[in-house]
């Protein structure tokens, strides 16, 4: 975690240092996610909301930290009854970009998520299941995204789950998936 930590920090200063242009920004998803592994599930639809730093490093790359509020989670059948998982995290995504041309970019980047809320929902009743499912969640990021003007843009990216969510789990290995579509404007 340490490691994680003075990574982060590293590539944060270096971005400022050697930043030619900063914007930030806030941005709004849908996201579909789901939970991959050895569980059985459908999606679930959700949203993220949140704020983007982007740090131009040259006029084809930039880093782009982020904070964002994400509901996940998946449907899941268990002994013919349906369960949604409503799972809320607070993700930090640390995107690498490469404008390809200069409105349109590739982007690849870590992600560290904290979970803030898990519920279990069936029949209409909510239960609290925080306690089956790990505080800390780890994934990897690909997307693209377009700027249709220099305030507003488009977005499209896919998390990749990397860790093991669930709490005490044996042999079984469960990771969250999310499919997101933005839509971002650059306050500068």
């Amino acid at each position: 975690m340490k490691k994680i930590i003075l990574t982060t920090v590293a590539v944060f200063a270096f971005s400022f240092a050697n930043a030619q242009e900063t914007k930030f920004g806030a941005k709004v998803a849908l996201n579909v996610a789901t939970l991959t592994g050895d569980v059985d599930a459908s999606s679930l639809i959700g949203f993220q909301i949140g704020g983007f730093a982007e740090f131009k490093i040259s006029d084809k790359f930039a880093i782009q930290p982020e904070l964002l509020f994400s509901t996940q989670g998946a449907q899941v059948q268990s002994e013919g009854t349906e369960v949604d998982f409503n799972l809320s995290y607070l993700n930090i995504p640390v995107m690498a970009k490469y404008y390809a041309s200069p409105k349109f970019s590739i982007e690849l980047g870590p992600q560290i998520g904290f979970l803030t809320s898990a519920k279990g929902k069936a029949m209409g009743v909510s239960v609290d299941i925080e306690d089956f499912f790990k505080s800390t969640d780890f994934g990897l990021n690909f997307g693209a995204g377009y700027d249709f003007t220099k305030k507003f843009s488009a977005g499209v990216r896919y998390n990749l789950g990397l860790s093991n969510i669930a709490e005490d789990s044996g042999d079984d290995s469960v990771q969250n998936s999310v499919f997101s579509i933005s839509l971002g404007y650059k306050f500068n």
